[in-house]
């Protein structure tokens, strides 16, 4: 691929977890200036290609202190979306009126978790990742598959897009971005709850009552998201169980967080859907229970220690 009309253009990514380690390596294949902005230093990035095994080092700078740093064009968000407050500093440092700020998060409220954060002028671009990807060390990231970004259509979203020119992602620009943005939460809330608490990879959805459960979720995602306005319908639910069928080996972040002991991202999964459902009058019982399961797990390791 031929490196894109924006090459060279300077890139600050928050966050160097599995999303963050990935966007860096493509966007720095498409010919960028990478800053990676850290709590923690590591030595360097490397991307593992679980298809195949293929390693690749990624020379990307890696930045610890916001103090040091002066503002960016293109500033991508990709920690937990309960992390937010604590990158603060650097959106404050990093972001000026002719900056766009990507937040490449789940849930469904994107914008208004960074902007409390950043100059009035600042443009926010929300963006949906398809990219199924595990950190399993700082700075070693494992690419089990996928690379899709849809962001809303229009001016920003398609120079965003170019960023990409000569990088393994697919950008796609979307009309109905509330549709996408609630498809993806559906395709979580069915999958990384399930995932967290039974402990398993995809292949747990091999089970029938497990996958009976998982429906059970969909549904009542599917008729909080019709209510807010996505076109949605509960046809839409057989497609996050098959994916997980076909990829048994591969988890999901709220997984990866509870092997590893730390907080779960059940406010902006689970957590939005119930939220919402309140705001529409819409019963959700299996969603409630699921969301107070994942209250009690989050921050705890696996033998039940803090």
């Amino acid at each position: 691929m031929v490196q894109g009309q924006k090459a060279g253009e300077r890139i600050a990514i928050i966050g160097s977890g599995g999303i963050g380690g990935y966007l860096a390596s493509q966007l720095h294949a498409a010919g960028h200036d990478i800053t990676l902005c850290v709590r923690t230093p590591f030595d360097k990035l490397v991307i593992t290609e679980a298809d195949g095994g293929s390693e690749t080092t990624v020379p990307v700078r890696i930045a610890t202190d916001p103090a040091a740093e002066k503002p960016a064009k293109w500033i991508l968000v990709t920690t937990k979306a309960q992390d937010v407050p604590s990158a603060a500093a650097w959106l404050e440092k990093l972001a000026g009126p002719d900056s766009v700020v990507v937040v490449t998060q789940n849930g469904i409220e994107h914008e208004e978790r960074v902007r409390p954060f950043l100059p009035a002028e600042t443009q926010v671009l929300p963006a949906i990742m398809i990219c199924a990807v595990e950190r399993l060390a700082p700075g070693h990231i494992l690419h089990h598959g996928h690379a899709k970004i849809s962001v809303p259509q229009g001016p920003v979203g398609d120079d965003f897009a170019e960023l990409f020119a000569g990088s393994a992602f697919e950008i796609n620009g979307e009309d109905d971005f509330r549709t996408v943005a609630w498809g993806k939460l559906l395709t979580n809330a069915m999958a990384n709850p399930v995932t967290a608490l039974t402990v398993r990879r995809g292949a747990v959805f091999s089970d029938s009552q497990v996958a009976e459960l998982a429906r059970s979720i969909g549904r009542e995602v599917v008729a909080v998201a019709k209510a807010a306005g996505a076109k949605l319908s509960d046809s839409d639910i057989e497609g996050p169980l098959a994916r997980n069928a076909k990829s048994p080996n591969s988890g999901s972040s709220m997984l990866y967080d509870r092997l590893a002991g730390r907080p779960l991202e059940y406010a902006f999964i689970t957590g939005a859907v119930v939220e919402a459902a309140e705001r529409h009058g819409i019963d959700v019982p299996v969603n409630r229970t699921i969301l107070a399961l994942l209250k009690g797990a989050s921050g705890y390791s696996l033998d039940g220690a803090n």
